[in-house]
């Protein structure tokens, strides 16, 4: 057993009965917590109850800590707004009995802040003026350590803020916009921390806002934030890829460029994949990176996000479910924490939680998903590909994102241009589809969810018919086939008796030449990190300048979830 931080998120009590077709599942919707009468109570007891049941699962796991949402909505400032700062002091005593909780389960807690937070009122009174909104930001911080012994750190997150769809009066904004200015962040935080006797997180995720937008991947830019940065109370969070939590992904090799202590962060929540509806397990990556970090990457633990992350309409809560609904959920969770804390190996660590009798069944349903997730969901041969746009990594998997499957002559003519190969695209879409009678067979023989797998398969089908239209010759009958089987899905899986994937068709041809199309990718697209001469000229200034003008951002001709979900397409070009 090693010792360190071993960090889960322990958000999932609070999204118990949310309601609404699609969730926001970034961080704790604090406009639905009630702060007054009889509804106050009521929920707040679930709350409490939920979150006994579940740190007592995550500490008995092995976890050591966990995190909760989240400074702004906590921290009490006299420029707050008198309905803002109401808010805050009911919340500030509903969640002292949450500490409490967290503690007396032998947990640390740590608090989630995105940096910045404002209210109506510190926004009528400071404005814009980015001198005095960072001392405010600093007089909430310590104000918070010094109100809350129980808190043992702060994680900060300065490359994204609240998504579009939040309608919080209190709500975050991108503060910080390069290196340096990062470097001055910490340098002013880091004393308060260390009067205190905590820790301050810093989290390299960005969405590819502003300069720092590649802080999760630049040597350059990393290096010039850390610059001077030399405290005990100081650790770096940083996603195990150059991306959000994709397949495909080789470790982030920023991991060995620091001498500062790192977290590496894991999902086992899989936003793009299912997100626990189906085993998309993640035990063999994990193997692979904690094998690597072995070396001097200096790792001070992990953190794993079990219920955070995405907007999507699957609404699993992980150690939560009375019925068993969050077995895959749980899997990837605790096979997680086995090989990283106690160096146990993929097979030792599902037969520690499932049983040795199970174990052989449950490995070999586990070695076929994974097949599926990797050769059916994504395509191998795109998503190997190393492709930069701006200040990210473009995404491995395009056509299924969130809840979505996307079965369009867009995505279709952009996939052709990519994949050159697509004959072994489809025979590995087709064997791997195959593989289902078999991993059905399995979920039976070890007593697992059969309904999930007979869901996921429903699902494939119309993923491997996407693939069959990206790839082949069009032919009219398929794309009758297709709707065919979009309808027989919506049909067997009813959204108001289990959530499921949306299937979005639409077979309008793509007004875009493929000559068009290889030009604007290589204008575009790099396969490189560094950033070559053109990207400084255009794609990362004038092409910026650009969209800020036409603000296509805001036109129906771009799909609404690039501009109703997360920051919206308008960030990437900050």
């Amino acid at each position: 057993m090693l010792p360190g931080i071993y960090l889960i998120d322990a958000i999932g009590p609070f999204f118990r009965g949310c309601e609404g077709r699609r969730i926001n599942w970034s961080k704790i919707h604090f406009t639905r917590l009630a702060t007054s009468g009889p509804e106050r109570e009521e929920q707040w007891k679930g709350i409490r109850e939920d979150l006994r049941t579940f740190t007592r699962e995550v500490a008995a796991a092995g976890f050591t800590a966990v995190t909760l949402d989240d400074l702004a909505h906590l921290a009490a400032h006299p420029l707050h707004d008198e309905e803002t700062a109401a808010r805050i002091a009911v919340l500030r005593e509903e969640f002292a009995v949450l500490f409490e909780i967290v503690r007396g389960a032998g947990l640390d807690l740590y608090l989630t802040s995105d940096v910045l937070p404002v209210s109506p009122g510190v926004e009528a009174a400071i404005g814009e003026d980015r001198e005095k909104l960072e001392c405010y930001y600093r007089e909430l911080v310590g104000g918070m350590l010094a109100d809350f012994p129980q808190i043992t750190g702060i994680v900060l997150r300065i490359g994204e803020s609240d998504g579009v769809d939040v309608k919080d009066p209190l709500r975050t904004r991108l503060h910080v916009r390069d290196a340096k200015e990062t470097n001055r962040l910490l340098h002013d935080l880091l004393p308060i921390f260390e009067k205190h006797g905590r820790t301050l997180i810093l989290r390299t995720w960005t969405v590819g806002a502003h300069r720092i937008g590649d802080l999760i991947w630049h040597r350059r830019t990393l290096a010039d934030a850390l610059k001077g940065i030399d405290s005990p109370a100081f650790i770096l969070s940083m996603k195990y890829g150059e991306s959000d939590f994709f397949r495909y992904l080789p470790l982030n090799r920023a991991f060995f460029r620091t001498p500062h202590r790192k977290i590496v962060e894991l999902q086992a929540r899989r936003e793009y994949e299912g997100a626990g509806e189906y085993p998309s397990f993640i035990g063999w990556d994990c193997e692979q990176y904690a094998r690597e970090l072995q070396g001097d990457a200096n790792l001070a633990g992990i953190s794993v996000w079990c219920q955070t992350g995405g907007w999507h309409r699957f609404r699993r809560l992980a150690f939560l479910e009375e019925d068993g609904r969050d077995f895959w959920l749980r899997l990837n969770t605790r096979v997680a924490l086995r090989i990283f804390r106690y160096h146990e190996s993929v097979e030792d660590a599902v037969a520690h939680v499932v049983g040795a009798e199970k174990a052989p069944a449950v490995l070999e349903l586990l070695r076929h998903s994974e097949t599926v997730v990797k050769e059916l969901h994504y395509i191998g041969e795109f998503a190997s590909q190393k492709l930069f746009f701006r200040r990210v990594r473009i995404p491995p998997l395009l056509h299924v994102y969130w809840d979505c499957l996307f079965i369009n002559h867009a995505v279709r003519k952009v996939l052709r241009h990519f994949v050159t190969d697509p004959e072994r695209a489809l025979r590995e879409g087709e064997a791997a589809y195959a593989l289902f009678p078999r991993m059905i067979e399995l979920a039976r023989t070890a007593d697992l969810p059969v309904a999930d797998i007979e869901h996921w398969r429903d699902f494939c089908h119309l993923v491997r018919l996407a693939r069959r239209y990206y790839f082949l010759p069009f032919e009219p009958e398929l794309a009758e086939r297709i709707r065919a089987s979009k309808k027989a899905y919506k049909k067997a899986w009813p959204s108001d008796r289990r959530q499921r994937y949306r299937i979005k068709i639409n077979f309008e041809p793509f007004k875009v030449k493929r000559q068009t199309l290889g030009w604007l990718s290589s204008l575009l697209l790099r396969r490189q990190r560094g950033y070559r001469l053109i990207d400084h000229v255009f794609t990362l200034n004038l092409l910026g300048l650009i969209f800020r003008l036409i603000r296509p951002g805001k036109s129906k001709a771009v799909p609404k979830f690039l501009r109703k979900s997360a920051m919206g397409v308008d960030a990437l070009f900050r």
